[in-house]
């Protein structure tokens, strides 16, 4: 799949973010990409490089959150031969590695003290000093950095460097969550369920179910984009009759009637036993599975705001069984 696949959309939630960072690409400013998980921050990176005066560059990415602490530094500005145990040869860092070009810093928020500071030296003096050497490598390059915390709060809980900070936050380019971004959805699912039908050799994409297209439309998408394309492309791989709209979505990967139990809680303390206290609901069962139902079916009304095709998915019911529902507790004409 090519990188940019996933940056589409057509909501005015995107396009907004999507024409900030085409304005912040001509510049060579440093800007920080911030947004969710699965939202598409090293997206938008690659097309901020793309975009800038440095597109025949490298672009060199760095996930700050993927190494020990110890090792942060010597990836970002390299170290000489017996700098330290292991160091067995001289090795360049990612600054080095990107002159010219641009360095993509991801969970930038996960940075140490120590490399927070040599990190603003960098970009301070365009200079950077090998770990286990006293002589300053100039180096030009252009820093994005991305992160799914709110900075100024880590700033303000002495977390994050306020100098820093500024140095970085030329531009800030937000993106938002997928659930935000309306109508996206029923585009990003069709664009993934095309290319996966290609990819099984279907001859034709039948498309998504109405069921199955107002399931994915309520889903609340914690994980965003990534999040989307795993489940489309799932529930095409796993349809069996390519004629047909693909009419099963299927959110947890790990549903299975096989799946093992989960560790048993630890026994609670024995307490003296004493009588359960009096509540009205228990005294008729009927009354209280009555309200029960109805508190169920109010909140999927909510959470799928008030689509009930989309609640009837999130409930598993038929569309049918979910309208005698709501007529039967009187909530058929909810807005």
């Amino acid at each position: 799949m090519e990188r940019d696949s996933q940056f589409i959309g057509q909501s005015g939630a995107f396009l907004d973010s999507v024409e900030r960072a085409s304005r912040a690409a001509a510049l060579n400013r440093p800007v920080l990409v911030v947004g969710e998980r699965g939202t598409g921050k090293e997206l938008v990176a690659e097309r901020l490089h793309r975009l800038s005066p440095r597109w025949a560059a490298p672009l060199v990415t760095m996930n700050c959150a993927a190494l020990p602490e110890t090792l942060i530094e010597a990836e970002l500005f390299g170290h000489e031969a017996g700098a330290f145990t292991g160091a067995t040869k001289a090795r360049i860092g990612r600054f080095e590695e990107a002159h010219g070009g641009t360095l993509f810093l991801d969970e930038l928020a996960t940075l140490s003290a120590g490399a927070q500071e040599r990190l603003l030296r960098a970009t301070e003096y365009g200079e950077v000093t090998r770990i286990g050497s006293s002589r300053a490598i100039r180096v030009d390059v252009r820093i994005v950095a991305a992160t799914n915390e709110h900075l100024p709060d880590l700033v303000a809980r002495g977390r994050f460097r306020a100098d820093l900070l500024d140095r970085l936050s030329f531009e800030v380019v937000t993106l938002p969550p997928l659930r935000v971004r309306e109508g996206d959805v029923a585009v990003l699912a069709d664009h993934f369920g095309r290319r996966m039908a290609a990819e099984l050799d279907w001859v034709r994409w039948p498309g998504f179910a109405t069921e199955a297209a107002a399931v994915l439309a309520g889903h609340d998408w914690p994980g965003n984009v990534r999040e989307l394309r795993n489940v489309v492309e799932r529930a095409v791989y796993r349809w069996d009759d390519a004629e047909r709209p693909v009419g099963t979505i299927e959110f947890d990967p790990f549903a299975s009637p096989w799946r093992p139990a989960a560790p048993a809680a630890a026994p609670a303390p024995m307490l003296s036993p004493s009588p359960p206290p009096a509540s009205p609901e228990c005294d008729d069962l009927r009354a209280a599975c009555h309200a029960h139902e109805r508190a169920l079916l109010e909140a999927a009304l909510v959470r799928c705001r008030f689509n009930q095709r989309a609640t009837a998915g999130a409930l598993k019911l038929s569309y049918d069984q979910l309208r005698h529902a709501l007529r039967r507790h009187d909530l058929l004409d909810r807005p």
